[in-house]
């Protein structure tokens, strides 16, 4: 076998070099989203449009999962602008597309030390991924190189940590939030859940409709009651194979948190009651694992 021959390569800053644009750094992307470190991702987006507020570089999405990418380019020292434009795009996004997870990606040449520092203090508030490029010159090739300094802070799934951020709520906010409609598929839901364990209950809380157990949070089920149906949150491992099993009875699945390991459906009183058998085996078998 050859020895490859050794190199030394030369670091090149885009923004001061005229051949080069952010346009032609994100064109480089666009032919090969993977090479940002990200996982096999899939450009959905390209200068995406937002009123008032310009365009988002790039969406980018994770096909297995859902995950939408709001990424920013900036060629040279990552600046203040640079990170409210990250985080406003991202909070749009989030907002007009709530069924999907959402984290914004900042890509700069040179992300400093003291910026660093602040885009940490949003990290656990608000999903944020800061990488570095290297851009080096092998003999008459460039190379990109691209470097995560800065991960998200993924948080846990403790279900009393849970419960100390969101505030409690009523039946009637969810109501108002959602439907009568909807908390009444809650309700059957809940009676499909007590033949697994008749000491669950539901707890209002304003950002879910959650469970609990002889007093204690247990949310391997979480219920969002929309204004037509009823989105049902499950915690269970073989997404893969339930997903399936839904879809071929015509429930739909909607993209979901795999990072929380959470499979997530619509369901309506009509399709409740034609599924109400496989719905039991899927709670059954969530409220099996996390006893496990």
């Amino acid at each position: 076998m050859t020895e490859l021959k050794f190199v030394q390569p030369a670091r090149i800053w885009l923004k001061n070099d005229i051949r080069y644009s952010e346009a032609w750094l994100r064109d480089r992307i666009v032919e090969t989203p993977t090479i940002l470190g990200l996982g096999e991702i899939e450009v959905k987006d390209i200068e995406r449009m937002h009123p008032k507020a310009g365009r988002l570089d790039l969406l980018l999405r994770d096909p297995e999962s859902g995950r939408r990418y709001e990424v920013e380019i900036m060629l040279g020292t990552v600046d203040e602008s640079h990170i409210i434009r990250a985080v406003e795009y991202w909070d749009i996004e989030r907002k007009r597309y709530p069924q999907y997870d959402h984290c914004a990606v900042i890509v700069a040449e040179n992300i400093t030390a003291r910026f660093l520092n602040v885009i940490s203090l949003f990290n656990g508030a608000i999903p944020i991924i800061a990488i570095q490029l290297n851009a080096l010159q092998v003999e008459n090739c460039i190379v990109l190189n691209f470097t995560k300094v800065l991960d998200e802070i993924s948080l846990g799934l403790d279900d009393e940590e849970e419960d100390a951020i969101d505030q409690p709520a009523d039946r009637s906010y969810w109501e108002k939030k959602g439907s009568v409609k909807s908390l009444k598929v809650a309700d059957e839901c809940l009676g499909i859940l007590r033949e697994v364990s008749p000491t669950l209950n539901l707890a209002y809380k304003r950002n879910y409709i959650g469970l609990t157990e002889q007093g204690r949070a247990n949310n391997f089920v979480l219920f969002r009651a929309k204004k037509q149906f009823l989105r049902v949150e499950v915690v269970i491992t073989d997404q893969a194979a339930w997903s399936a099993r839904l879809e071929e009875t015509g429930l739909e699945i909607l993209e979901g948190v795999t990072a929380r390991k959470r499979m997530v459906f619509r369901l309506t009183h009509e399709e409740l009651t034609q599924n109400r058998a496989l719905l039991k085996e899927l709670f059954t078998a969530a409220y099996q694992e996390q006893q496990d």
